[in-house]
């Protein structure tokens, strides 16, 4: 097998990952998404404070947890990340799963589009067309609806505001999130003591509950590890295609599983929105291949 075949299956069981999460926090939405979210944050720091151990990395997680230079960057981020996962686990329980994935659909155009207001990256027309149907579509829904989908557009931009952020730091995305989580832990916990201080904590009250809250971490952070390995051996382009497959799975089991409405609208804009990612996608990879043959010659 080789390294381009095992990036592309850690790729892709990262983002089947990613898009049946819903089917994990969907039996936990009795609970306050601030709760679940809290144990989320909790739990990943014990996972990887356990995975760096056997790497036997857990100096590097020290240093990067002290570096002055780099805590800013990662307070931000960790700011951006927890409120992502806030939106998701929410979105979930109160039925919006559908504009959850449309968030993550739209994200690489609102990527794109901050690349060029932050890093000056230029724009090819398709990916401009690209953005255009994308701001039709929410247009289309936030007219039609009568609502603006903000949980979507709170998805997809905290999470492009995230990959900014991420972008500057130099060190690898999953020892950077472990130290973005341990960041968070102390405010997770302070909640998660009052909150059980008060008697209303879900924790200890019902095992299946407790399982699946510590569980949570694992959830979260083993598929990064995929992705890590996946981001080594395959290309930016490729990579770019393949996380399609999140929210693609994320509305499948909206639509399919926890039935939530699909109107003549929504499919309109998810249309124009998927249009949209095809021509981005055929931009990213033609791009790739093109600079592929370069490297050769």
């Amino acid at each position: 097998m080789t390294q381009t075949t095992k990036g592309l299956i850690a790729m892709a069981a990262a983002s089947i990952w990613w898009g049946l999460s819903g089917l994990y926090y969907k039996p936990l939405s009795h609970i306050p998404a601030v709760e679940v979210l809290a144990h989320r944050t909790l739990w990943s720091l014990v996972f990887f404070l356990a995975l760096f151990t056997l790497q036997g990395r857990l100096g590097a997680f020290w240093a990067a947890l002290t570096n002055r230079a780099l805590l800013p960057r990662l307070a931000l981020s960790s700011l951006m990340i927890s409120v992502n996962w806030f939106g998701f686990i929410f979105a979930v329980g109160a039925g919006f799963a559908t504009q959850a994935a449309l968030g993550y659909y739209i994200f690489p155009l609102f990527a794109a589009l901050l690349g060029l207001l932050v890093f000056c990256e230029a724009l090819s027309p398709l990916k401009i067309c690209a953005i255009a149907l994308a701001t039709f579509a929410v247009c289309l829904l936030t007219y039609r609806l009568g609502s603006v989908p903000w949980i979507a557009i709170m998805l997809a931009s905290t999470f492009s505001l995230y990959g900014v952020l991420k972008k500057s730091l130099d060190i690898g995305p999953v020892l950077s999130v472990g130290v973005e989580v341990a960041l968070l832990c102390p405010l997770a916990l302070a909640f998660l003591i009052w909150r059980h201080g008060t008697g209303q904590g879900a924790f200890g009250s019902d095992l299946s509950d407790a399982l699946m809250l510590a569980g949570s971490g694992i959830l979260t952070a083993l598929p990064l590890v995929f992705f890590s390995y996946a981001t080594k051996r395959l290309t930016y382009a490729s990579i770019g295609v393949i996380q399609y497959l999140n929210p693609t799975l994320q509305f499948l089991v909206a639509t399919l599983v926890f039935r939530e409405a699909f109107s003549l609208w929504q499919a309109a804009a998810f249309g124009l929105i998927w249009t949209g990612l095809a021509l981005y996608s055929y931009d990213a990879l033609s791009r790739d291949k093109r600079k592929s043959s370069i490297s050769i010659a």
